[in-house]
């Protein structure tokens, strides 16, 4: 057994009939088309939009008052520009499936929509020397671009909760050997967002349309692979020509974000170049003042909070306010870290004798879900990660960044080999990729795994990210203990 038949995905018996055999055609015609969630979700984008357009413009007429342009009132103006709006998302392609639902392409093209109008609209009025109010379009446009791009924001976020729930997903071939295609459907599965499913499991392009017919998929997905050579892959995506069948190639380099990946064509070939990490410069020093900036704010504004936890700890448990203990910083300086206690003094003299209850097996890190030296305050600050508040000094004090991997033990480094000197790159954080994804619900590969792509992949709009997902993740209390 392969391990994507260990995994459950089906596989067509082999051999299978070849791709011009008697049928395929009707059953390709019978099984594909665009899923109907996938229309639905586009109807319901575009009556959404030209609600927000006519609001938009609707409220800069209001604003306006009376008035007109050359005759023509403001409200027939506004009913012109509504309709330039919605033909300028459509010829940006906001409609279209690909770039829905997923990632930030399609905030970029609802935002290079309405900057094009603007430009449209600056350039018809210079050439017409048309006296068109600024602040009408102004306020129709800006507003309008604001609430359009909160829309889809939202619609993303109704979309989200029915892929939760195993709705609106693409039903996905993948073509690979088996360990290829195991590989894929873990990744996949890591964000169940992105809305793909895989289905079935084609070990050859060949068969991969004979596939799709037998298991209804709309999606096939290309693993790397030695039997996947460029003949074949440009033979199957002949074959795809005039069906509803997207095709999409997962290249071998992964844990790579798309921001550092562009396409390079070079004598025909579709070249992936891809950009060294940043891990340092001007951005980095930016984000390094922002952040200490940030944290002081956030540790005035915490300081009652943090007088009424300290009083709770000291009232309730012997022993320290404060929490020691050393880590890891960039470039292997160790440091202090900050917590407020939330265990028992002598937690570590009974750390062996519960050894075997230990959750995180496959990883040095100790963790059980209820932990007998974690004190009743305590428990209620791991719940919230009020325990790491102290660590906004460290934050301000250079040790520790708001955003980055977490933070390691010493020992923990040495066990780690290269990966470990990979994350001494950048300075570890109170939050991270590992904080917004499951915590302690993680397992350790997976937590080892999201903060070596943090590394690579960091920027200023991740951390902004994360730092919203944070403040979510803390309100749940998922994955805290």
């Amino acid at each position: 057994m392969t391990a994507a038949a260990d995994a459950g995905y089906q596989h067509v018996p082999y051999p299978t009939p070849p791709l011009d055999g008697p049928g395929l055609d009707e059953r390709l015609r019978q099984a594909s088309g665009r899923p109907r969630w996938q229309s639905r979700y586009v109807r319901r984008l575009f009556i959404g939009d030209s609600l927000v357009v006519a609001a938009a413009t609707a409220l800069a007429v209001v604003w306006r008052g009376d008035g007109s342009l050359h005759g023509l009132s403001y409200a027939g103006i506004a009913v012109a520009v509504a309709l330039a709006w919605l033909g300028s998302l459509y010829a940006a392609r906001a409609y279209e499936p690909r770039f829905l639902g997923c990632g930030s392409e399609e905030y970029k093209r609802v935002t290079n929509a309405s900057v094009h109008l603007v430009a449209g609209i600056a350039v018809l009025a210079l050439a017409l020397r048309l006296p068109i109010a600024r602040s009408f379009v102004a306020l129709a446009l800006v507003l309008g671009t604001a609430a359009l791009v909160a829309h889809r924001f939202i619609a993303r976020r109704v979309l989200y909760r029915s892929r939760a729930l195993g709705r609106s997903t693409h039903r996905v071939v993948v073509v690979g050997d088996g360990d290829a295609a195991a590989s894929l459907a873990a990744s996949v599965r890591r964000e169940p967002r992105a809305g793909f499913h895989v289905v079935g499991v084609a070990l050859t392009p060949e068969t991969a349309l004979e596939t799709a017919a037998a298991v209804g998929a709309d999606t096939i997905a290309v693993t790397a692979g030695v039997a996947i050579t460029p003949e074949r892959l440009r033979r199957l995506a002949w074959q795809l020509e005039g069906q509803d069948i997207d095709m999409i190639v997962a290249p071998a380099l992964t844990d790579v974000a798309g921001p550092r990946v562009s396409i390079r064509p070079v004598a025909g070939l579709p070249l992936l170049h891809v950009e060294r990490p940043e891990i340092s410069g001007a951005r980095y020093l930016f984000k390094e003042m922002v952040e200490r900036a940030l944290a002081a704010l956030i540790l005035l504004l915490m300081l009652p909070l943090m007088v009424a936890i300290a009083v709770a700890i000291k009232a309730t448990s012997s022993g320290p306010v404060l929490f020691n203990q050393v880590r890891v910083s960039r470039a292997g300086r160790e440091f202090s870290i900050y917590k407020f206690r939330s265990m028992r003094v002598d937690a570590e003299a009974l750390l062996e004798t519960l050894r075997e209850q230990n959750e995180m097996a496959e990883g040095p890190l100790f963790k059980i879900r209820c932990d007998p030296r974690v004190t009743r305050v305590g428990r209620w600050l791991r719940r919230y990660s009020l325990d790491e508040l102290p660590q906004l000094l460290n934050v301000i004090r250079g040790d520790m960044a708001l955003v980055g991997p977490r933070p390691l033990l010493p020992v923990e480094v040495a066990g780690f080999g290269d990966k470990g000197s990979r994350r001494l790159l950048v300075k570890p954080g109170i939050t991270g990729l590992w904080q917004v994804s499951g915590r302690s619900d993680l397992p350790w590969d997976e937590s080892v795994r999201l903060d070596l792509y943090y590394v690579e992949n960091w920027s200023l709009a991740l951390d902004a990210q994360i730092l919203v997902r944070t403040l979510r993740a803390v309100l749940r209390g998922a994955g805290a203990y």
